[in-house]
């Protein structure tokens, strides 16, 4: 059966998180007179980030453990003295103001458009339901998709296949017609096929390495040959 529906993750795939990010924490510090070196800072809290997500996606821990702990351990190992209550105001600062950024990757409104009038177009997202479609919007790509599915609304996370299985109900889609495109080989490749979608793994880091067992891209435009 030809593709109808096309669902992207948001995050690491069409806006760029990294980017983002990174500037949103420059402006916290900068408002909050904070002495730390960015970089430093940054090159300790990545990888923290990326295990508090995986803990948060296994259902191990809350949305606000995640918020606190991955600054907190941070802080911790640059042995940067700050107040707990003021660790809380960062993690709200940060939500309120991560999706006032809007870098989205080379290609993206390139291959929006090449879509829209093909496909039907959804995203199917783990980040956080309250800044997902400001995001969206601030980028000017929420009038591409018909259908936005958080994990919180659904009340399980990629890679479960509920969520899945609930984006293509609402979207009136099936496994056979539907494709996934995103980043992560566990939340989003795996997790769709195991449901019986395509898939498309978009690896743009220069670090990740593809799997020649799935379908990849280096480049968003990448995925008009495949679409």
């Amino acid at each position: 059966m030809e593709i109808k529906h096309v669902f992207f993750d948001l995050d690491h795939t069409l806006w760029d998180f990294e980017k983002n990010s990174d500037l949103t924490f420059q402006q916290i510090f900068r408002n909050h007179q904070l002495n730390i070196e960015l970089d430093s800072f940054l090159t300790v809290y990545k990888p923290l980030n990326l295990e508090y997500w995986r803990l948060y996606r296994e259902e191990k821990i809350s949305k606000e453990a995640l918020r606190y702990g991955r600054l907190k351990n941070t802080f911790d190992a640059i042995n940067y003295t700050i107040p707990d209550a003021l660790i809380h105001t960062i993690a709200t600062d940060y939500i309120n103001n991560l999706a006032n950024f809007n870098n989205l990757f080379e290609g993206a409104f390139e291959l929006l458009d090449y879509l829209k009038d093909k496909y039907s177009l959804h995203i199917i997202t783990n980040g956080f339901e309250e800044i997902q479609e400001k995001k969206m919007a601030n980028a000017s790509i929420l009038h591409y998709f018909e259908q936005i599915i958080t994990s919180e609304s659904v009340g399980v996370k990629k890679p479960n296949p509920r969520v899945f299985e609930h984006a293509m109900q609402i979207s009136n889609a099936t496994p056979d017609n539907s494709i996934m495109i995103g980043d992560s080989l566990e939340a989003d490749i795996i997790g769709a096929q195991n449901v019986g979608m395509k898939t498309i793994h978009c690896v743009f880091d220069n670090i990740t390495k593809t799997d020649k067992n799935f379908i990849s891209v280096t480049n968003l435009t990448d995925i008009k040959n495949y679409l």
